[in-house]
Parts: C-alpha cells; structure tokens; sequence
C-alpha cells in the first residue's frame, strides 16, 4: 500500500469539499441563526470549514488546529490577507496531546465547534500500528475483558465528539461536524447515558458518496446547550428548514421515527408463542458447508465428500432469503447435534462414513476461537434446538436493507437450516406459517419495524428489534385474534405431544441401559 493511502487511511483524511463547508455554515445560519464569537475547528485539514467560517461568520475569532503540518501551511496560504473581518490562527497541533480545557476555559463568549474528524476506527488504526489514537480508556461503559484493557473497538471521531461535549459542559455554544450518522447515534446515547448537560440534537442527512467517495451512511451532526425539544431532529437534506422525523428515546431504547412509534406502541410486547431465533452457527464453513456439485458433495477445502444423508439439512444463507431464493439449495450443511450440548458420539454408529469426516477435519473444527465450543463434545455446532428442525419457518436477513419476510418449506422432504445470519420464527403447519406471515408483513407492523431500524447499521435487523413485535397485539389490531388464539392452542397441544414422546423416548432409553448394565453383570 502505498504511503499516501496508509496515511489517509490512519488519520481518517476526507478532506470537505469547499461547497460541502459552504451548505454546512448556510444551514447554520439559517435554521440555527447563530453568531458565534469564537469558532475552533480541531482538525481543519487544509481549511476548507475555516474559509467558509469567515465568508459567514463576520467578526468571529476562528481558531483552527490540525496535526498535518504541510495542511496547516496550505490553510494559513488560503486564508492570509483575504478575510480582513475575522481573526484567523490556524497552528499544527495533535488533538491527542493539545490541552483543549485550559484552551476553551480562556475563550469568551459562544463558542462553535465545526468541522470534519477523522473517519477511522481504532481497529483499524490498530492494524496499522498507528499512534494516533487516544489513551485506552472505557468511555464506552463496555463490559468484561474489552472494559479491562480498552480495546473495544470505536470510531475516533466518536471519542472526540464526546470531547466537545465534555468542553461545553457550563457554557454556551454549540457543535456542528460531519460524521458517520451512526457516530451521531452512538454520541447521543453517551449524552444521554452519562452526561450532566443535556443537549437538543440535530442530524443533517448527507451523500457521502457524492462528497467523500464513501459508502456510508453520513450527516451533518449538530448539538446545541440550548435545550428546545427532548429528541433529536432528523433533516433529509441540508437545505431544508422543517425536520422529516425525531429519534430519542422510547421504552428505554432508541427508535428512528418517534412519531410512527408512538402510533404503533402498543403493537409491541413480548410474544412467547412465537420467539425469533438466529440460524446455526458453526464457525468452519470449509468443513461443516458443502456445495452440491451434481451427485456429489465439495467443501470448501476443495475436495469431493461421500456422507450418509442423516446428518446433512439444505442451508439457506442471508443472500438466498434476501432474494426469495428459497426452493432450491445450493448448499448442504452438517448438523451434528439436535440441541446444544448433545452428545455427538452417536454419529460414529449412525453415520461411520461423516464421523471418519469430521475426525478426519477435526484439526479445523479445533482451530475455532469461540468459547461457545469450548468444554463442549466434538464437532459441536451452537444456535441449535427443536426449533431448528420444524419444517416451516418464516425468515429474514439480519444484513439486508429492506423488510423481506419470507415462508421457507422444506427442500427435498428436509427441513431447511440457516446460516446465523438469518433470523427466523419456527412453525409446525404451512398454514400456521402463512398466518402468521400475514401478520408480520402487515403494513402495521412493518409501519412499527421500520420506525425502530436504523438501516445504516451493519446488521440492522436483529432478534431484539423483532421480538418486540407482540403477534396477539398485530391480531388484534387486523380483526383476526379468534385465529390467532386457535393457533396458540394448537402450539399448546403439540409441545404437549412432543413432550409426552420425549418423556416416553427417555423411559425407553433408561429401560435399554438397565438391560444392558445386567447383561454386563451377567445376570441374563
């Protein structure tokens, strides 16, 4: 890699494009009518906010910083002689090591913090074995060993942002930079969380594509100590001057549209008939996943595998639920255990061929980092119960951006397993399925889901943000309740019977060792 982009990389460098800055102090202006006497932009980059400050902020003292030496030469060059109004300083400085407070406690007046920090996580930083991070600290409240030695993993702008809030706190004034919308989240649930001053929010959608390059999902972040509303304001564009929608805090979580959320409510609750789980998780896919490659099985080691059926479900992965491709497999995966935990010797009797397998692999399988497998029997797989094996499922991606449920029968008389990607809701009849498909794909409780996902989040649909939709509550609310209480009764008396076999099962297998323990003794 070459030294320019390892550069840019570890210091977060997206220089603002001049015209970005220009809207950015616009929209101060004219939906926040400030007229600040100090602006400090902390990393100025080659000063794009700083000329754009003096161009709309007459009279204000602009103090600008950054640690790239030849940018703070190329931002003193842009701005001497031409913004007569203002003073200007702008010195090479490392946040990291600058001591703001003293700095800030000696400013006059209102006070803006503008500008653009550094896009860049400290994991990535750290496989740089960059110094430019701050000290481990926990300011994220994290727990455990991430707590313990600080490297849970942050964006940088993150911790600085906090920074700001911190120099704020007992005066007056206002932040205004460009991040991650993401950042502004997480920002927002520290201020909430931990901070004394309280803040109003307000989050200014941008294309970061089309100003950076970048494929995230960005905006304008501004806070200000002048506390007019609880929640945070949502902005589709720059330029407008009414908010699309608020986020804030509802029912001790935050949710993205408060007003589709408060029409829905009382659709959320807890259902214990219906719960959402994750796929299978096994953490080996070149052994425990197999494409079919006409009669015959290949892993991902490349090589042509003969097992016994007993052992192999057709998987379904988050790209084949995402695009309904739901009839066909193109791959099989091992399930060695029906329940977590579960003895797996059996497989060496009932299927010798995978058992000689999985030994034969069983070097990958121990390679496997998760704890979840330690002290486990071999070749244990994790996310697994009687849930896993019914034959109808309702699914959807946990990576996708869009609301797509879909019904998922079984492939070839076999129940479908998948991936720990997907979630899904387990059932015993297709037409159970498809009722309570009608229910989940209602426009009430996608209006409800869509008003609590965040969409720029890596995974944004989980298995907590789903099991707060209360199926009783969707019946209800569609005139259909009679429906779902027939089928609640016929859950009851299923788990009733697969109850009474697993007791009777149990019995059989106890008689089965007693005669077996008095033949050893020679009894019989």
């Amino acid at each position: 890699m070459a030294k320019k982009s390892i550069d840019k990389w570890q210091f977060g460098d997206f220089q603002t494009p001049e015209n970005l800055a220009k809207e950015v102090i616009e929209t101060l202006k004219r939906n926040h009518a400030i007229q600040p006497d100090v602006i400090i932009e902390p990393s100025c980059g080659k000063g794009a906010f700083i000329r754009a400050a003096a161009c709309g902020f007459s009279g204000s003292k602009i103090l600008g910083f950054d640690i790239n030496d030849q940018y703070v030469a190329e931002a003193n060059s842009s701005v001497n002689g031409f913004f007569s109004s203002n003073e200007i300083q702008i010195n090479q400085s490392d946040f990291f090591d600058t001591n703001w407070e003293y700095l800030i406690k000696n400013l006059p007046g209102y006070i803006l913090i503008l500008g653009n920090p550094p896009w860049v996580t400290s994991s990535e930083l750290g496989l740089l074995n960059s110094k430019n991070l701050p000290a481990k600290s926990n300011f994220q409240n994290r727990r455990g060993i991430e707590a313990i030695t600080g490297l849970g993993n942050f964006d940088i702008s993150e911790w600085m942002l906090l920074r700001y809030v911190d120099w704020l706190s007992n005066r007056q004034g206002m932040i205004a930079i460009l991040c991650k919308y993401s950042v502004a989240r997480k920002v927002m649930r520290q201020i909430r969380q931990g901070r004394v001053t309280q803040f109003s929010g307000y989050i200014y959608l941008i294309d970061a594509k089309i100003h950076f390059g970048a494929s995230v999902d960005a905006c304008l972040f501004v806070l200000t100590v002048d506390i007019k509303h609880s929640g945070y304001e949502v902005y589709e564009r720059l330029d407008l001057k009414q908010a699309s929608y608020v986020i804030d805090d509802r029912d001790g979580f935050i949710v993205k549209n408060v007003d589709a959320y408060e029409k829905w409510k009382h659709l959320v609750g807890q259902d214990p008939h219906y719960i959402w789980r994750s796929g299978a998780k096994h953490d080996c896919s070149d052994v425990m996943e197999l494409e079919l490659v006409g009669n015959y099985l290949r892993n991902g080691l490349g090589e042509l595998v003969d097992l016994e059926s007993n052992y192999l479900y057709p998987l379904l992965k988050s790209s084949d639920i995402g695009n309904r491709r739901v009839k066909l497999n193109r791959r099989m995966v091992l399930m060695t255990q029906k329940s977590v935990g579960e003895d797996t010797s059996s497989i060496s009797e009932n299927a010798p061929k995978t058992w000689r397998y999985l030994s034969e692999h069983s070097s990958y399988l121990e390679k496997r980092a998760s704890s979840i497998y330690k002290n486990k029997p071999p070749f244990s797989v994790f996310g697994v119960g009687e849930y896993t094996f019914t034959e109808w499922k309702i699914a959807i991606s946990g990576l996708y951006k869009k609301l797509n449920f879909v019904v998922v029968g079984p492939i070839n008389d076999r129940p479908v397993v998948f991936d720990d990607t997907v979630y899904f809701l387990s059932f015993y009849s297709a037409e159970e399925a498809e009722f309570i498909y009608k229910l989940v794909s209602s426009k009430p409780a996608s209006e409800l889901l869509e008003s609590m996902i965040f969409w720029d989040e890596k995974r944004p649909i989980t298995s907590e943000i789903l099991r707060r939709l209360s199926f009783k509550a969707l019946a209800q609310e569609l005139a259909i309740e009679e429906q779902y209480f027939h089928w609640i009764q016929a859950i009851s008396k299923s788990s009733q019977g697969q109850l009474k076999l697993r007791i009777a099962e149990r019995n059989l297998a106890y008689l089965a060792r007693q005669k077996d323990d008095v033949k050893k003794a020679g009894c019989i």
